[in-house]
């Protein structure tokens, strides 16, 4: 029987729990604020023998990166943690893991880019490396983050995925913010994830391999298909994931969340922490007799294009709001993926963007009313005043 253990703890505590009772067999990292307290604890669980990870500190997050690609093509459980200009410094790297099909397992606690220099928390950094073949699971909360660690693992070493993934949770709003959450017990964490699967580790000297070939004009396109090919099967990999700890654990996952959106005639898409806020605003728009709802993405690379836009087709109007820009374009990163998803059908709601919380403004309750009640003119008028704005920003 599954037990739990209730407790008061910030998100970088949770994630840095989820690793202890996963117990990698190496670990390397370099430290980046708002990621820092992740490995800072888990360091501790090293020299304290509470793990028996294999904890190599480097002198940057490219060779962090590069350390972990080492030993995980040796035939090691191997994870992670950076944030911002530090995965930016790793971004070389980062093609090279999916590529290899390693399945590292890294949080990324979501941290502004500079310049200017900002510590602060939006999603400008995930973003910026939603291309590079890694899987991406997104998080709202601290029991979120912990969850989907531990899923992280079952879904990266899946026999038919072998792929890298990224565990992203807000910086400071999630990372450092005391929550209530519920741990799962050691050996249930354990038993889930599972044994460690060699496939063609470097180590294995009687079966040796190569890593990292040259392949020229011949052979490289199929060798891209074949990874795209092997992303199409993600999605099935995280529903048996998510079906495995629902069993476990009484927590419910998917690709995505949906929040009173059967019946809704307008509705917001937000990625994270946000999602919470949101909520609450949706619930008083209810009360009010206005059929709101909400869409959080949770599986963002790959994008589950299908199934996000079987749950938003009936709608009127849906507002994208995008925590990240995308300078040049004409709007944000989660903005083009929902209208990638709505575009094959004939009656598809009309869609808006708005950029919100770049460094780390706060997202507040206004904020989503303001939205709403946007939402609610183009429901009545068909009208759209504009199709991307900045809210909370100053004039």
């Amino acid at each position: 029987m599954t037990t739990t253990r209730t407790v008061a703890v910030t998100g970088n505590e949770s994630v840095a729990e989820a690793l202890r009772q996963v117990n990698p067999d190496v670990s390397a990292a370099y430290p980046i604020t708002p990621a820092t307290d992740i490995m800072q604890r888990f360091t501790a669980f090293v020299s304290n023998g509470v793990v028996k990870t294999e904890m190599i500190l480097v002198e940057s997050e490219h060779s962090a990166m590069s350390a972990c690609i080492g030993a995980s093509a040796a035939g090691g459980r191997v994870m992670t943690a950076t944030s911002s200009q530090g995965l930016a410094l790793m971004w070389e790297e980062l093609f090279i893991a999916s590529g290899l099909r390693l399945p590292i397992v890294m949080a990324l606690v979501n941290r502004a880019l500079s310049a200017p220099i900002n510590i602060h928390g939006d999603h400008s950094d995930g973003m910026g490396a939603r291309d590079c073949g890694w899987i991406q699971l997104w998080s709202e909360n601290a029991q979120e983050a912990y969850d989907n660690v531990i899923q992280a693992f079952y879904i990266a070493e899946h026999m038919a995925i072998r792929l890298p993934v990224m565990v992203c949770l807000d910086g400071f709003i999630i990372s450092h913010s005391i929550e209530r959450m519920e741990y799962l017990d050691d050996e249930t964490v354990r038993n889930f994830v599972g044994d460690f699967n060699l496939v063609h580790p470097l180590l294995d000297i009687e079966h040796p391999v190569s890593y990292g070939p040259l392949v020229l004009p011949d052979y490289y396109m199929e060798y891209r298909r074949a990874h795209a090919d092997v992303m199409s099967k993600v999605r099935h990999a995280v529903l048996d994931a998510a079906w495995d700890f629902e069993r476990m654990s009484g927590r419910k996952y998917g690709l995505f969340e949906s929040y009173r959106l059967d019946d809704a005639e307008i509705g917001i898409v937000v990625l994270n922490s946000a999602a919470g806020t949101t909520k609450d605003v949706i619930d008083a728009f209810r009360d009010r007799g206005i059929k709101a709802g909400l869409l959080k993405p949770r599986l963002f690379r790959p994008f589950p294009y299908e199934e996000v836009g079987e749950a938003l087709k009936h709608l009127k109007a849906v507002c994208v709001l995008d925590r990240a820009d995308a300078f040049g374009a004409s709007y944000g990163p989660l903005f083009m993926e929902i209208a990638s998803s709505v575009v094959p059908f004939k009656n598809r709601p009309v869609l808006i963007n708005k950029i919100y919380g770049l460094g780390g403004r706060d997202y507040l309750p206004e904020h989503a009313e303001l939205v709403l009640n946007e939402l609610v003119k183009i429901e009545k008028t068909g009208k759209v005043k504009t199709f991307k704005e900045y809210i909370g920003v100053r004039e």
